[in-house]
């Protein structure tokens, strides 16, 4: 038997497998995003409230020469981890897939994997990224109210 003919008679055990745990974190991934945030959380009043009063402060600082405090480093709730499980699923999906091809299994199956796998953790980027987006423009409105309060500080 040549290679040819040879190639996609294994069965394809990792394609379905990887095919199986992308699906899963696919919907994982959609749980997590809209069921979520499972950790408690402060109401955006009270965030955009610190985050004005920390600008104030830090301005002052800097106008009075004292120099900032130290970087606190933020502590991981069940959302992080939740977020993080889901992408290293995704992980493990594509590398179940991709081992099938190695195996020269079915394409499609593992294919399909590699795809919703792939997906699974670009929904979970994506949709990272877009609040992160609306974040900074909820920022930039909060500074340019602040313009008016600072006269020359921020550019207003």
């Amino acid at each position: 038997m040549t290679d040819v003919t040879a190639s996609d008679n294994h069965s394809p055990v990792f394609g379905w497998l990887g095919f199986v745990v992308a699906s899963i974190t696919l919907l994982a991934a959609l749980f997590v995003f809209w069921a979520g945030p499972f950790a408690p959380q402060q109401t955006a009043g009270v965030s955009l409230g610190e985050l004005a009063a920390e600008i104030g402060k830090s301005t002052l600082r800097s106008a009075a020469g004292i120099d900032q405090p130290d970087p606190v480093v933020p502590t991981r709730d069940l959302d992080d981890y939740l977020q993080i499980g889901v992408a290293m699923l995704g992980g493990i999906a594509i590398i179940l897939a991709v081992v099938g091809l190695l195996r020269h299994e079915r394409r499609r199956p593992a294919i399909a994997g590699i795809v919703v796998g792939t997906g699974a953790i670009l929904f979970q980027f994506f949709a990272m990224a877009f609040f992160a987006l609306l974040g900074v423009l909820v920022i930039m409105a909060l500074l340019n109210s602040f313009s008016d309060v600072f006269s020359g500080l921020f550019g207003g």
